[in-house]
């Protein structure tokens, strides 16, 4: 089987967002980042090239397939900012309804513009969603 590809490496953070191209999207990929870490006391890491992960989950596959993925990931995609977060949290369609302009996909949050969200809930949603994974070993039937 195959190793994943995104996984945990010991390339620099910073060094990863001051290369961001595009200055908003770098400050609120940089705010974020601080507001992640202020949240959950983890130390923001890379995962792949272009994830910067908190904390960690381990997960199984009923066809064998295993691995790590970041409890919380956040990534400055050109399009949006991308943060990988739990989907099966209790409270966490009461805290998306009150967020503000955003766009869901199946683990991730889309945000156009970090202070068009209200900030407490989503440091709301980020604490909810670490503590539900971090540390924890998921086992799916899926993929």
């Amino acid at each position: 089987m195959a190793e994943p590809k995104t996984t945990r490496n010991p390339q620099s953070v910073a060094a990863f967002l001051a290369d961001v191209a595009d200055p908003k999207r770098r400050a609120d990929a940089e705010a974020a980042v601080a507001l992640i870490a202020g949240a959950t006391a983890a130390e923001p890491t890379m995962w792949g090239t272009s994830i910067v992960g908190f904390g960690a989950y381990h997960y199984k596959y009923a066809s064998g397939r295993e691995g790590d993925w970041p409890a919380i990931g956040l990534s400055p995609r050109k399009q949006a900012l991308t943060l990988y977060l739990a989907t099966d949290f209790d409270g966490r369609a009461d805290l998306l309804s009150r967020l503000g302009p955003h766009s869901t996909g199946k683990s991730c949050l889309y945000l156009k513009q970090l202070a068009d969200v209200d900030q407490d809930v989503l440091k709301d949603l980020i604490v909810r969603g670490f503590r539900h994974l971090d540390g924890q070993t998921i086992v799916s039937g899926e993929q």
